[in-house]
């Protein structure tokens, strides 16, 4: 039994219940999230290494124990390659947020301690979706995790926060129920093929698969529906725009760079092999949904006037070829795609901060606000390009790797729709580079930049308190990100040894031809 997931499980709990108490001491509360989510990434490191890619298990790092036992429910917990990188982005962005949020101004009555109290409850949360390797207990992460964030938003965010932090939970809630239903006909369906019912996902992937395609495909949609909304793939993505615009800068990091990952890792953990009939019979449906995500997502960023629905509407972007990737059935495009999950994080991840940044010294969060604010800050300038350079995919850049991967690999399968879909990447050149343009470049301009009195050239000196460059803080929060953006770009070997194998077992239970196998017989 490995206690390397219940370590990185307990301890953000523990972290946040001890933080809740630090209410009254912001400072102090502060440096305890801090210091538990260092910790909490110290011991995903040790996971990391912990864990063997070459080995014919499918899933490590394993314990388990009984919960509920009259119906076989179990607290079992495991990863594979797949559920290993996301846990690791978890324990990097949690920090990085913590440091991004440090010196936020939180609504009238709200503590710093219950805010970071949130964010640690929240990532034991997500480390327990990517964990569970009990169905039972898997959905009860996918439904608990919907509080923290609903809190987040609901006590932490902008003006209209009541009402997106409803509407995520409702969305959310509404998806969890009907996979719900699906969750108890896989346990009956266990019954009556076992003469017991079980929730444990090996188990239950034997099962479900030999099921007949009727009732594959009816079990299949109740997953798939709270997975689509999570992704959020179009039409079920329209709480993204008004949850990522009213969320607090740090919650909206964790929510379009984690919490949406729950969607397409359900994709790969649940639908995939445990319906592989009906993951075959509905994927040409679930294609037509990712590539118009793809261009919808798009063309609607380029028209957004509000800095935090932009990042939301390229999220919804990216998710279109991460599904594109899933369901195209290729080992190649399916590494892809979970390399896209981690890139897309780090990238929007830093997007979102470099936005919050932004705000915080302009005070507003509209498009036309800003103008030649590089000569102004021109250090936050540059930040800003490099995470809209890693966000439009520039070769160099993590996120390159990803979108190639998923493109080539899925071209012998999906010619359609992949050229299609590559039609995103000339769009996501125009969303990125203009908004730069409308916020970086020209001449200092808009309402939050030019001084109130004096006419249209009355700058604001770049120097006083609002407006200042990216101070040590913020330099060192952006700079790991950087960093992997940089690296993950050149050499993203690391990652793709730990996906590929599980990717490459997940096909094989799907039961469909990779091409890039049949290419090399």
């Amino acid at each position: 039994m490995s206690w390397t997931l219940i370590a990185l499980l307990l301890l953000p709990l523990a972290g946040g219940v001890v933080v809740a108490f630090l209410r009254g001491n912001d400072r102090l509360a502060k440096a305890v999230a801090l210091a538990v989510s260092l910790v909490e990434l110290v011991i995903a490191v040790f996971a990391w290494t912990g864990y063997d890619p070459s080995s014919d298990e499918r899933l490590q790092l394993t314990s388990s124990a009984d919960w509920i036992p009259a119906f076989g429910v179990r607290l079992s917990f495991g990863v594979d390659g797949i559920a290993l990188v996301m846990i690791a982005l978890i324990a990097f962005l949690v920090p990085v947020v913590i440091g991004g949020s440090w010196a936020d101004k939180l609504p009238e009555g709200r503590s710093a301690g219950g805010f970071f109290a949130l964010l640690l409850v929240m990532e034991t949360g997500m480390v327990g979706v990517f964990a569970a390797t009990d169905v039972f207990l898997f959905y009860v992460f996918f439904e608990a995790v919907l509080v923290p964030m609903y809190f987040l938003i609901g006590r932490f965010g902008g003006p209209n926060r009541q009402y997106a932090a409803m509407k995520f939970f409702l969305y959310s809630l509404l998806g969890g129920l009907i996979m719900l239903a699906s969750v108890i006909g896989v346990y009956v369906a266990a019954a009556d093929k076992l003469g017991a019912g079980t929730f444990d996902w090996a188990t239950l992937v034997t099962v479900t698969r030999d099921l007949p395609l009727s009732t594959q495909i009816w079990l299949f949609l109740g997953f798939f529906a709270a997975f689509a909304i999570k992704a959020p793939l179009v039409p079920l993505h329209t709480w993204l725009p008004d949850a990522g615009a009213e969320a607090p800068v740090g919650a909206g990091v964790l929510l379009v760079g984690v919490l949406d990952k729950i969607g397409t890792f359900g994709f790969l953990r649940y639908c995939l092999p445990m319906f592989p009939l009906a993951s075959q019979e509905l994927a040409p449906l679930i294609l037509v949904l990712a590539v118009a995500g793809i261009l919808y997502g798009s063309l609607l960023a380029v028209g957004q006037s509000d800095l935090k629905r932009f990042v939301a509407y390229t999220s919804i972007a990216h998710f279109g070829f991460i599904a594109l990737g899933i369901f195209a059935f290729s080992s190649q495009a399916g590494a892809g795609a979970v390399l896209y999950m981690v890139n897309h994080g780090i990238s929007t991840g830093m997007l979102f901060l470099v936005v919050g940044m932004v705000m915080a010294r302009g005070g507003s969060r509209l498009i036309e606000d800003y103008g030649g604010m590089a000569k102004l800050t021109p250090v936050l300038g540059g930040m800003f390009f490099v995470a809209g350079l890693s966000s439009l995919a520039l070769p160099g850049t993590n996120s390159f790797v990803s979108e190639f991967l998923v493109l080539v690999g899925s071209y012998p399968n999906q010619p359609v729709y992949t050229i299609l879909a590559a039609l995103g990447m000339v769009l996501a050149a125009l969303y990125i580079l203009w908004l730069y343009q409308r916020v970086f470049q020209g001449p200092v301009r808009g309402t939050a930049l030019v001084g109130a009195t004096g006419g249209p050239g009355a700058v604001v000196d770049p120097e006083r308190a609002g407006l200042r460059d990216l101070n040590k803080r913020e330099l060192a929060v952006l700079a790991p990100l950087v960093a992997l953006i940089l690296v993950l770009g050149f050499y993203p070997k690391p990652v793709l040894d730990v996906i590929t194998p599980s990717v490459g077992a997940t096909l094989s239970e799907v039961g469909v031809a990779d091409p890039v196998t049949q290419e090399g017989k």
